[in-house]
């Protein structure tokens, strides 16, 4: 795992001397977007007195579906201007809890570099990201590498808790006679292992299990992903993605788990979570997968004296929280509202929507409760509804049920598809949304850097 994000922290640009050598080679995303519209002009979100933070860059390395191929590519990075590291993750490794220091160390970054893992579920790098705003807009730091990781094909798999028991009472025995009296008592079912669980502690339930609306709207909504995503990843869109080279193997250049098919061979599929008769299935579910990315964040005064042209500056966000039984995958419904009022803006102002596609179900139901003055009313204490998002400008070039979803890479995803968006579309701002585990969320807005 901390191999994994290594490779994604290598491959950030180190300074300004690098855009028109090595970084301009390997992720010239500037050369792509060159004929990007210009965008609309409003109000900028900048605020008297608080410190603009914004985004230099964002990469990631391919998103795998787990079981395939490994992950591991090397270039640069400017390990003497970085002040802090901070990284998400959600099943840790025991050997590297903190697994920020160990990919630090392990990408050549100083041992006087502080580094810290953060995790929150799904929105473990949104964390990540927020967290490290929050060190620059406080003036505790200029310049913070900011990111995620997950390996699904690797998970730590525990030994029974009987067995575990029986383990460390055999480490404290003194005897030969204590050692053979507790061996003996193992007995065949002490062997089987325990395997992580997606499931929440407080109701069992895992995410799968909030099986909503019909299946043919779900698989629709997949393919739409899929077949966005495909459409994305030919023309050349999806400028995060560093293909990196496993020793001995494939160079992998691209996500592997995008996979248009058709509503017929969708619909053949069987329950995944609810059987028989449940709508959730591996079509229109994000699959297990493996990957990393790495955003460098800095302040805009920093970025701009080491000579960079930032992406977008890091606005407003909000966390929220809710019923993690009835309402577990609800948090962009919750979050978006609150985020637009704290920025002054309105639904109407978003010109890029990207939202974390859990489940096709899960989005289709947050489109409809935020479309529903009933359930702004009745659950939220909102007068009225804040509106769904108009699909012409929602995960256009695919999304997590397409691209895949690292738990703790996700939302560096979102951030920086929304920044590139919004320079090949003309648009100002961005809204990026997901929903976690334990019925929590994110929403963060995201304003393109004058052109």
């Amino acid at each position: 795992m901390s191999s994994m994000l290594s490779s994604a922290l290598r491959n950030l640009p180190v300074s300004s001397a690098w855009a028109a050598g090595a970084f301009a080679r390997s992720f010239s995303c500037s050369s792509q977007f060159q004929a990007a519209a210009q965008p609309k002009t409003k109000k900028t979100l900048g605020k008297t007195g608080v410190k603009n933070v914004v985004v230099v860059e964002g990469v990631r390395i391919p998103f795998l579906q787990s079981g395939t191929s490994g992950l591991l590519t090397r270039t640069s990075v400017p390990r003497d201007v970085v002040d802090y590291i901070v990284y998400g993750t959600v099943i840790q490794e025991v050997k590297t809890s903190n697994v920020a220091r160990e990919a630090a160390l392990g990408a050549g970054f100083s041992d006087k570099t502080p580094a810290h893992t953060v995790t929150m579920a799904c929105i473990s790098s949104n964390q990540a990201m927020t967290t490290g705003v929050g060190m620059i807009a406080a003036g505790q730091c200029d310049v913070v590498v900011a990111g995620g990781v997950e390996l699904m094909s690797d998970v730590p798999i525990r030994h029974s808790r009987k067995m575990r028991k029986t383990m460390l009472t055999l480490n404290r025995a003194k005897t030969l006679g204590q050692k053979l009296s507790l061996i003996s008592k193992i007995r065949p079912d002490y062997f089987a292992p325990e395997l992580p669980a997606v499931a929440e502690f407080s109701t069992s339930e895992t995410m799968g299990h909030s099986d909503s609306g019909a299946q043919l709207c779900q698989d629709e909504y997949a393919l739409r992903s899929h077949s966005l995503a495909k459409k994305a990843q030919d023309e050349g869109l999806l400028q995060d993605v560093v293909p990196f080279k496993v020793p001995g193997k494939d160079t992998v250049t691209k996500d592997n788990g995008i996979r248009p098919s058709s509503l017929e061979q969708m619909g053949k599929l069987k329950p995944a979570f609810v059987k028989p008769y449940g709508t959730v299935t591996a079509a229109n579910s994000s699959f297990l997968t493996d990957g990393a990315s790495a955003m460098l964040i800095m302040s805009e005064e920093k970025a701009l004296a080491m000579g960079y042209k930032p992406k977008a500056y890091l606005r407003d966000f909000v966390y929220v929280s809710q019923d993690p039984k009835d309402q577990l995958l609800l948090g962009p419904t919750y979050a978006t509202p609150k985020v637009l009022e704290k920025a002054g803006l309105t639904l109407s102002d978003i010109d890029v929507f990207e939202f974390h596609e859990a489940f096709a179900g899960q989005i289709l139901a947050n489109l409809k409760a935020m479309d529903s003055d009933w359930f702004a009313q009745n659950y939220m204490g909102r007068k009225s509804k804040v509106g769904a998002p108009p699909l012409d400008k929602f995960n256009t070039w695919g999304g997590s049920l397409s691209l895949g979803h690292p738990f703790g890479a996700t939302g560096c995803r979102l951030v920086i598809t929304a920044a590139h968006r919004l320079k090949k579309e003309g648009g100002q701002y961005g809204l990026v949304a997901a929903c976690a585990a334990g019925g929590q969320g994110h929403a963060m807005i995201v304003e393109l850097y004058p052109q």
